[in-house]
């Protein structure tokens, strides 16, 4: 459907350009021990980033301020050994059991307050600059990283031992003989790349396009016309991302988007233009209130909610419970969030169609976002 007809047909259904049809988808140191945190060394500290360390190190919430604390010393004890030390610094290391800060040094007698010191072979700079040789060499598919390892004071080469084969040890026999800091690790898998889910960005479904409602666990959740349960999406760089796991249109308008380990959900609405916008609930904004959406066709658009619970006929079947605003939106938008609340930090639902564009105005219906959560038994990503 093109922009034209999209103002013209009351209750288009927001899909991909050139797509009016909903279900059938076309072809788309540190101190010596840990210090004790001062009411200035912790006021600064987010109850997400401690709750984060409690859940990840198992600290409990004292232990974590007095880590975060030490930590930071420990940082720049380290920066300051760095500086005086010159070509005799050989890297520094907290201990992850004990919490202390040891710096390498390449001459005995060297002592750095505040922390413990090892006599190292290589310094920082030779290190570094054997990884700098290694960096203009071209790694085949078995080598997987390399790095500089400032606690065992080598440059570690990783393989995939399950696809090791004569080019990577080939190319593991050059990098050894290039120096001796060269040490070979074996590991089980490759790494690739990881990419974040957030809301407003392009979904593609072959050859359609929609928008990213929110992100939830393990996915996100986007307009039931998008595609039927089973229909495979790429992301907005057309990477795969997975499939729909459920997805109900007409009746409601609403899907839930299982993606691979590639992806990571993030608590985030693009505001194409601005800062992501941070999800931190899902509180229903009232009749009247402000509210803005995100989609990849046209960007940040913002207006009122009009009404709720509005039945919506379209072509396709009736769709229950939508909410209706002024704001406008295009083909490629359905799917995609709106927000409202303070910092429009309150996930409120996913385009689902409307009438009307971006130049002249129009009306746009959003399915609300608590009963998909409800309906798929999906945890809201929150900032």
């Amino acid at each position: 459907m093109n922009r034209t007809s999209a103002a013209r047909v009351t209750g288009a259904v927001l899909l991909a350009t050139g797509v009016v049809t909903a279900l059938s988808v076309p072809a788309f140191g540190a101190p010596a021990a840990p210090v004790a945190p001062t009411g200035s060394d912790t006021e600064s500290y987010p109850a997400e980033l401690l709750q984060a360390v409690q859940r990840d190190l198992g600290l409990n919430a004292e232990q974590a301020r007095v880590r975060l604390a030490s930590d930071q010393k420990s940082s720049e004890i380290a920066e300051q050994a760095k500086s005086s030390l010159g070509d005799a610094f050989g890297g520094a290391w907290i201990d992850q059991a004990s919490g202390r800060l040891t710096v390498g040094v390449t001459k005995s007698g060297l002592s750095v307050s505040g922390a413990d010191t090892q006599v190292v072979k290589n310094s920082l700079t030779q290190l570094n600059g054997t990884k700098s040789v290694l960096d203009l060499m071209s790694a085949p598919a078995g080598i997987t990283s390399w790095r500089v390892d400032e606690k065992s004071n080598s440059v570690i080469v990783e393989v995939n031992k399950n696809t090791r084969d004569a080019a990577a040890d080939k190319w593991i026999a050059t990098a050894k003989s290039i120096s001796g800091s060269v040490q070979v690790a074996e590991v089980t898998e490759s790494p690739t790349p990881l990419y974040d889910l957030r809301g407003g960005d392009a979904i593609y479904m072959g050859g359609g396009r929609c928008s990213l409602g929110f992100s939830v666990s393990g996915g996100f959740v986007t307009a039931g016309h998008c595609g039927r349960a089973g229909t495979a999406v790429q992301g907005y760089n057309r990477v795969a991302a997975g499939s729909f796991a459920g997805s109900v249109f007409p009746g409601s308008d609403m899907a839930h988007v299982r993606t691979n380990a590639n992806w990571t959900p993030r608590p985030w609405v693009n505001r194409y233009g601005g800062a992501n916008v941070i999800v931190r609930g899902s509180t229903e904004a009232a009749v009247g209130a402000q509210i803005c959406r995100s989609g990849s066709t046209t960007g940040w658009r913002c207006g009122t909610v009009q009404a709720k619970n509005q039945t919506v006929n379209y072509a396709q079947g009736s769709v229950r419970g939508l909410t209706r605003t002024n704001a406008c939106a295009e083909p490629g938008d359905s799917g995609g969030s709106w927000v409202a609340g303070s910092g429009f930090g309150q996930a409120q639902g996913v385009t689902s169609g409307g009438s009307g564009n971006c130049s002249s105005g129009g009306t746009t219906f959003f399915q609300p976002v608590n009963p998909i959560l409800s309906r798929y038994g999906l945890t809201l990503t929150r900032g």
